[in-house]
């Protein structure tokens, strides 16, 4: 085959090619120019083969750079949506915590309050028990020693000449009996510890509309410069100061804080 080839060639270079220089010359251009076209032709059809090519690369490039692009911009959107819902997340509960606070905080404060108002209840409860036991003070046989030693007390407490004595409408014949003894007892106290001799002016309250009331359990009231300057020596009263000193002791043995 490879020899048949050869033959060929060898027959155009000896045969036609100096064939052709008998022929006509328009028959050379022709073929010149044919030629030429071809040439041409096979160079445009390189150059579009090229474009093509090129296209092809360049769109090629341009997909592979949009897929990237829609890529990461997708990711970028998935990331921030994340974010989004991982932020409004965190804002509702800790929204709910809030209120989970705000909630539980409002049932502590209404237990305490509650707890507080039991606990005054029951502290009112005691007064009040403490009170009725005084009022059988006042029924027993020592009470008009003890009317004598309020008085007494209450003088030397005011410390004026002319006192004005007010007790219960069921305790006057009571204080009309101790009264000057209690002044008495009140003019020796002065004189032994001062050296000075009083005669105080101690009257008993007339007007019976201004007698104690039943719920100062007993006792007497001194009044000087017409009400100005008063003591109150009842057994309420008495009853309400040991009440607000003792109430710390009160309070820790009825409600013992836990542990």
């Amino acid at each position: 085959l490879e020899d048949t080839s050869s033959f060929g060639v060898a027959v155009v270079f000896l045969v036609v090619v100096p064939a052709l220089h008998y022929l006509h010359p328009l028959y050379i251009n022709y073929l010149s120019i044919s030629i030429n076209t071809m040439a041409a032709t096979d160079q445009i059809r390189q150059m579009v083969n090229f474009i093509l090519q090129e296209a092809h690369e360049k769109a090629n490039e341009i997909r592979v750079k949009t897929e990237h692009d829609f890529n990461l911009e997708k990711q970028t959107l998935v990331h921030e949506a994340k974010l989004n819902i991982q932020e409004e997340f965190t804002k509702k509960e800790k929204d709910r915590e809030i209120q989970e606070r705000i909630s539980r905080s409002g049932e502590i404060g209404e237990c305490r309050v509650k707890k507080m108002k039991i606990r005054d209840d029951l502290l009112n409860n005691l007064l009040t028990e403490a009170g009725a036991k005084c009022a059988v003070v006042t029924r027993g046989q020592n009470y008009p020693q003890l009317l004598q030693k309020l008085i007494v007390q209450g003088l030397i407490k005011i410390e004026e000449n002319e006192i004005t004595v007010y007790c219960r409408g069921e305790d006057v014949k009571t204080i009309e009996t101790v009264l000057p003894a209690a002044v008495k007892e009140y003019v020796e106290i002065i004189k032994r510890e001062s050296g000075v001799t009083l005669s105080p002016k101690v009257t008993l309250n007339t007007d019976r509309s201004k007698d104690l009331k039943e719920d100062s359990y007993g006792g007497i009231v001194l009044t000087a410069c017409n009400g100005k300057i008063v003591c109150d020596n009842t057994m309420s009263s008495r009853l309400h100061l040991v009440y607000e000193e003792l109430l710390p002791s009160i309070r820790a043995i009825l409600f013992p804080e836990q542990a």
